[in-house]
């Protein structure tokens, strides 16, 4: 909801806003800002390897919100061990992009390979 002339979101909000300013109570406007879970999500990964736990998501295509996901999930499971394998590791995030799939990767800390898992990856 974009803000009206007055710079309130409704003439209900200017309302309250002038009730408070006549009553002598300050007040600040939309200053503070706080995330939150809207909904619980659930997410599989495709491969757990034995014995080291490690878990492979395998993508072709990695589009952005498998990307934003996986953010949330390292936020929010900062012991989880997951790594990818990309058809291309070398493919741009979009059209016009200079960061690849593995530069990203690489940013936010996850291990990657491209084609195959790397054996070293199910060692303890």
């Amino acid at each position: 909801m974009s803000k009206c002339s007055h710079g309130f979101r409704s003439n209900l909000e200017l309302s309250v806003a002038s009730d408070l300013h006549k009553k002598g109570i300050k007040y600040e406007y939309e200053k503070d800002t706080f995330g939150y879970v809207v909904k619980e999500k659930r997410y599989t990964p495709d491969f757990k390897l034995f014995p080291s736990g490690v878990f492979v998501e395998v993508k072709g295509w990695f589009k952005p919100v498998d990307r934003s996901k996986h953010l949330y999930l390292k936020q929010q499971h900062p012991k989880l061990d997951l790594r990818f394998v990309f058809s291309n590791s070398k493919k741009k995030l979009y059209k016009g992009s200079k960061t690849t799939y593995a530069d990203w990767c690489d940013k936010h800390g996850f291990k990657w390979a491209e084609g195959t898992v790397p054996k070293n990856w199910s060692k303890k």
